[in-house]
């Protein structure tokens, strides 16, 4: 992190200002090594490859920093050859890059930085939030830089300034969380007046979708120990891949066939077949490994926007599930 970051971080209990204790290791403006205090009575937050550190592990996140750092390049358009990440950005956002360019945005669950980098190319101060130790890979994929900053925080304690922020953006993640609807309320201060809000989640619904396999599942490789898991899968799934896109190809009854063995499928994107595979690999222990799956149905969504009082709202099906958008209300003129 930089010194310049540090006046924008506040304690995690509440909103008082941090310091840097003497004897930081800072290196061409980085600051790799350290600690922060709080000028109130708050535990000290180390600093440790240059990411603040305000949880002292990843909580029931664990899984996402174990498979983050494991394929920290996989999903990132600069290493995989793509425009994929970005355009699932700006067509589920509904954003354009210059309005990002100078914006600060607060990103909240940043995994390997996939979407970090959309926004950094298009210019904009960049503040990166996760609870796991993916803020690793995000900070190796995308720091040290001086428009970003990336914090390891609990998402219903981001350690920023409230009404600080011209946009957030939360993709992926609220349906981990223990209370998806607090998990959303939580990011609502951190919005100036008139800042932009997006989110997705998982779609709750009875429709036939080979991803929908996981539930049947997941009462089992929950309980499994992650790293038995993640092994098994990286021995599995080479093997099923071909069979599965066989089965899913097949007209009429693929779709269905498809549910019953758990196997993302990226047959249809412009990926190398290694790269296929590790996609495969990355998002079945993504279903399978984490804590909480929460999906949530349009209504649902809809109600969250409403009750927090934005402004306007646009929910509707796409990316991942559903897609939310959102603005909080400008100062009375």
């Amino acid at each position: 992190m930089r010194r310049e970051h540090i006046s924008e971080l506040v304690c995690a209990g509440g909103q008082h200002r941090l310091n840097l204790q003497e004897g930081a290791f800072e290196e061409q403006g980085d600051i790799k090594e350290g600690a922060l205090t709080c000028v109130a009575t708050c535990p000290t937050v180390p600093i440790r490859g240059s990411v603040p550190r305000f949880v002292p592990d990843s909580g029931y996140s664990q899984n996402f920093g174990e498979q983050w750092n494991h394929f920290r390049r996989t999903q990132i358009d600069k290493f995989n050859g793509t425009d994929l990440s970005k355009e699932r950005f700006y067509s589920g956002t509904g954003w354009s890059p210059a309005e990002l360019k100078g914006a600060k945005i607060l990103e909240a669950g940043c995994g390997a930085g996939r979407f970090t980098q959309v926004m950094l190319d298009a210019g904009a101060q960049v503040y990166s939030v996760d609870l796991s130790s993916a803020v690793d890979a995000c900070f190796a994929n995308n720091g040290p830089r001086e428009n970003l900053c990336v914090v390891q925080a609990d998402l219903c304690r981001i350690p920023f300034r409230h009404h600080s922020f011209d946009k957030v953006f939360c993709y992926g993640v609220l349906q981990h969380t223990p209370d998806p609807h607090a998990s959303f309320m939580s990011l609502i201060p951190f919005l100036k007046p008139g800042g932009d809000l997006a989110v997705d989640v998982y779609l709750k619904g009875w429709a036939l979708e080979p991803y929908k396999s996981k539930y049947l599942y997941r009462p089992l490789t929950t309980r499994m120990p992650r790293h038995l898991l993640f092994r098994f899968l990286q021995w599995y799934i080479p093997k099923w891949l071909p069979v599965d896109t066989f089965i899913k190809r097949l007209p009429l009854v693929g779709r269905v066939l498809g549910m019953l063995i758990p196997c993302w499928n990226y047959h249809y994107l412009p990926l190398s077949q290694q790269q296929k595979t590790e996609w495969g690999i990355l998002d079945t222990f993504d279903a399978l490994a984490p804590a909480y799956d929460y999906p949530q149905t349009p209504e649902t969504v809809t109600e969250w926007f409403t009750s927090a009082g934005l402004m306007d709202i646009r929910v509707r099906l796409g990316g991942n599930g559903v897609l939310g958008n959102g603005r909080t209300r400008p100062f009375p003129v």
